[in-house]
Order: structure tokens, then sequence, then C-alpha cells
């Protein structure tokens, strides 16, 4: 045993790498749907561990610190310019008003239990699970030019109030917007989401555009009387089965398959290659008298694919589906899902829905039917495990210096920070990219590994550091640092819950969803949806989670220049 203290002693990062290990294995474990998450259970893991009295330079925590914050910013840099700028702009605005009860109700609670800034902070980041929060707090505790001995008190007692207060944050708030508020509200989350799919036009036919889109099928048949098709054109042919989506992909003339466009008229005695819903080409055309279903491997032999796109054309912007499918570019193309924001949330497939900048659609159909439409909406966003590190480099590099400007006001330092500066950078950057995706290409994989790797790190050094004082902290704070997290997690979520209903007007079926993403709580959420049966709630999750993730972690700056 003294020869493993004396080794992690020796070397810390394999105290690090340890904390990873115990952090990631049991944060990834569940009890009755309840799970630690990586990031309490890296904490707690780093906390014994840090018992061996490990010592870790805090560059190794500023690193990944940065690293992390801009791939947040990167994240949700498209949908938080969207939420500030116009159709988002009710979402964004209450977003900001719940950032600041969820600011406000913890530092009611350090005021009354007189916290010192290490425990208030906890408080704050525990409660409203916003770890990062912590990360800018540490940086602005660090410019009040404390003793070495108060603040090493400040950095002990933060990690011991954010584990004490984070269970009931994260469980907490799931079961205040999925179960208690909807009670209280009287609002029947599945009733309440079938109303605002009536009223949004979503279609529940089985063989509609929206559901059943991976059975696309390609079938030929011959038309054997005028009455089927006497002289209709393409267009008035498609329009007699409003709906099903059903497309002329292809035609036979006399022996030659003819070239096509919407005016072209089709005639007794083609051979129609029909694509669409597997269904319902079955239905209309393999039952009906008028149509023959015949072999023609050449007609049929067109490839099919799906494709995911990243929407960045400026014409499509804020278009809804029904106003793009009537477009010609949407002719025999299937839409297979919507993926908006950093955590990828599914956006339901109604004629109401909007598309944004940044988007990532799936679509399927005929290759060339798909690459048209790709590239009337933005560009294939092609698998690569290439970053632009370049890209990512010189973007944290100008954030952190904008951020390290200090500027002077009555004796007060003002400064973004170099993590504020770097979270910037990342919204910047982000949204810049979201109509000029030729460059900054970071994949997914990377920005997860960017955001909870960095994340994680940072975290476990401060647990190290901090566990040689963490049961000492956890003696002094006592069990009312409990009871205040619930005080501190519950009201900011009565209060923004009944704000969003009352006075923003939001429909039952979202503002669950806003309260979620403002809180940027991803397991409330999936209770919420769970509920509700429905993906409808995730609708007011995307603008308020981009909008509640910066401003709850700029926060933690905030709340140390009020208490200090």
């Amino acid at each position: 045993m003294e020869w493993f203290k004396t080794t992690l002693q020796t070397y810390p990062a394999i105290a690090i790498f340890l904390s990873l290990c115990i952090g990631y294995w049991a944060g990834g474990k569940t009890f009755k749907g309840f799970s630690l998450g990586a990031v309490t259970a890296t904490l707690l893991a780093a906390i014994v561990i840090g018992q061996l009295e490990i010592k870790v330079a805090d560059d190794v925590k500023n690193v990944f610190f940065l690293m992390f914050l801009f791939a947040v910013g990167y994240g949700i840099g498209p949908q938080f310019v969207k939420g500030i700028a116009k159709d988002g702009l009710p979402q964004a605005i209450f977003a900001l008003v719940q950032c600041c009860l969820c600011l406000i109700f913890p530092i009611i609670a350090a005021k009354i239990a007189g916290y010192d800034l290490g425990a208030a902070t906890g408080l704050y980041a525990g409660s409203q699970t916003i770890s990062a929060s912590m990360g800018m707090a540490t940086d602005a505790i660090s410019r009040l030019g404390l003793s070495a001995a108060e603040n090493s008190a400040i950095q002990s007692s933060m990690p011991v109030a954010y584990a004490v207060t984070y269970i009931f944050g994260t469980v907490g708030s799931a079961i205040l917007l999925s179960q208690v508020l909807p009670v209280i509200m009287r609002v029947n989350l599945f009733e309440a989401c079938k109303d605002y799919e009536q009223k949004h036009g979503m279609v529940k036919d089985d063989n509609s555009s929206g559901t059943a889109w991976h059975e696309y099928e390609l079938r030929a048949y011959k038309i054997s009387g005028e009455a089927c098709a006497g002289g209709e054109t393409l267009r008035q042919f498609e329009e007699k089965f409003p709906g099903r989506k059903v497309f002329v992909e292809g035609v036979r003339r006399d022996g030659k398959i003819i070239a096509l466009s919407q005016d072209t008229e089709i005639m007794p005695g083609d051979v129609l290659a029909i694509g669409g819903n597997h269904a319902a080409v079955v239905e209309l055309f393999s039952h009906a008298n008028c149509y023959d279903e015949v072999e023609d491997v050449e007609l049929l032999s067109q490839p099919v694919t799906g494709v995911d796109v990243y929407i960045c054309r400026k014409t499509v912007e804020g278009k809804t589906l029904h106003e793009l499918a009537r477009l010609g570019n949407a002719h025999g193309v299937f839409l297979r899902g919507i993926r908006r924001g950093p955590t990828g949330t599914e956006i339901p497939i109604m004629p109401q829905t909007k598309l944004l900048r940044g988007d990532v659609v799936t679509l399927s159909g005929l290759t060339k039917d798909v690459e048209r439409a790709a590239k009337a909406i933005g560009v294939v966003d092609k698998k690569t495990n290439i970053s632009d590190v370049a890209f990512i480099g010189g973007a944290i590099t100008v954030g952190a210096l904008i951020g390290a400007i200090v500027i002077h006001i009555g004796g007060v330092p003002i400064t973004l920070s170099t993590a504020g500066g770097s979270l910037v950078a990342g919204l910047v950057f982000g949204w810049i990219r979201s109509f000029h995706p030729t460059f900054g290409r970071i994949p997914d994989s990377t920005v997860w590994f960017m955001n909870s790797v960095g994340l994680n790190v940072f975290i476990a050094v401060v647990g190290l550091t901090a566990g040689p004082n963490f049961v000492a902290g956890l003696q002094e704070l006592g069990i009312s640092l409990f009871l205040w997290g619930i005080f501190s997690t519950s009201l900011p979520l009565v209060c923004g819950a009944m704000i969003g209903r009352y006075v923003f007007k939001f429909h039952p079926a979202i503002l669950f969803g806003c309260c979620a993403g403002a809180r940027t709580t991803t397991a409330a959420l999936g209770m919420v949806s769970e509920k509700a049966k429905s993906n409808i709630p995730g609708l007011g999750y995307t603008i308020t989670y981009a909008v509640g993730n910066t401003f709850l972690t700029i926060w933690g700056m905030v709340l140390i220049m009020i208490l200090s």
C-alpha cells in the first residue's frame, strides 16, 4: 500500500486515469433507473483517491477545462444564436429567466446558511447540476487575492457541497418536471402532446411520411387502361395519392426508358417505376385493376441511399416541412429523422416542424433524388474521424486571449476570463460553421471526448486536490446542506414552470421540455418524454438548453462576484 501511495504521489497522472476509470464505470451503472453519472462518480472516486495526498498541477485542469468549454460552445452555437435572434426569442428569454432563478435561490440559501464561497459554489453547481460552473468560479476565486489558507478552505468545501446536493439536483428535478408539476398544474402530458400534434398537423397514418420511412420500395407497374392515367401529367398522377408519398421514378414507353419531368404525360401502356413506402405502394397499386405488376430489371435498377445532411442553406432556415415538401427538390425523398443541438435531440416530424441551420436530417430514397435534395438544403454530413485540429487550437487561442483581457472599472477587475473566452469562441465559431460547414469539422466522437473527458479530467483534479479535507468539510456542513440543496433545486423549477405557463403562454406539451432545457437536465427531458409517450417535449428543449448551458456556466463566476 505504501508503494502504491508513493507511486501515485510521484506520478499523479496515474491517479487521474484511475479516477476516470472508476468514475465512468460506476457512473454508467443504474439502480432502479437512477445513475450517479460520470461526473459525480469521477468526483467521488477522486476524493477517495485524494486521501493519499496527491498533488496535481493546476495547469492540467485548466487545459482540459478550456477544451471542454470550447466543445460546449461549439455544439450549442447554432441554437444559441438562433434562440436570441427571432423565432426562438420567447424560449431564449424564458431560459434566461429560468437561469436567473437558478442563481438567485442558491445565493439566498448560501446567505441564510452562512456558507463560504466554496460551499456556496458547490451548492449552486450541485443543485443546478452544472458542474462546469465550478471551473468558472475557481477562476474567479483565484483573482480575489486570498491567502493560501483561505483559498485551500474554499477549494475543499466546493466539491463537498457539490457532491451532497447533486443527487437531488438530478433525481429531484426529473421527478418534479415529469411527475409533480404536471399534477399541480393539472396537465396531462399524454393528452397535451396529442393536442399539440393535432394543432400542428401531424399525420398518424402508418403509411404517412412521418412513419415507416425505412420500408422504401421500388416496383414496376404497367398501366392497363385509360381510366387509370389517361393523359395525366406526372405531377397530376402523384397528386391523386395525397398523404401517401408515392413517386414515379421512371417510365418505359414503347420499349424505351424516357426522360421525365413533372409535366411528362403518362399514357396507357406505360410501365411506371413507383417508389415509396412499401405498404402504400402495395395497397395503391398491387390490388388495383388498372395496374399490372411486371418485372423490369433495367427500369428498377436504380440505386437507393440514405444520408445525413447538415442544414446550412439560408433559403431553408425557418421553413416548415410542409413548405419544403412542395418544392421540386423534395420529389422522391423521404425524411427519416431530424436531430438538433449538441445532445442530438430527436425532433418530431410534423408538417409544421421548422428546420434550422445546424440541424442534421436523415434522408432516404433513390440516390439521384437524395443527392438533389441534399444539395438544395445543405451538405452531406460525411462520416470521418479526422478533426480540424488547427481550427480547434486557433479558436481556443483567440477566445482565451480575448478572455484574458482585464478592464478595471472603479477598481473592480472585469474580465471574461480565459474560460469564458473559450466558451464564447465555441459559440461564435460553432455558429459560423452552421452556414459555412466546409471548415472547422469536428466529428461527434471528438466533440464528445472534448466535452465529457475534458470536464471529467477537471473534476478529477478538483477531487484529488480536495480529498484530504473532504471528510472534515462534510462534518462541518452537515445535513442542512442537503436540505438547502432541495430548496435550491425545487424553487427555481416551480417558479419557472409557472412563469412559462402563465406569462410566456407555452403549450403544456413543450413547457416542461423548456424547463428541462433551461436547467440543462437531459434526465428530466427523458422522463418527461417517457411520461408523455412522445418526443414533442424535445421541441422546447434545444434552444433553451443552448441558452441555459451558457448562462448557468457563466453564473459560476457571477456568483463569486456577488458573494465576495
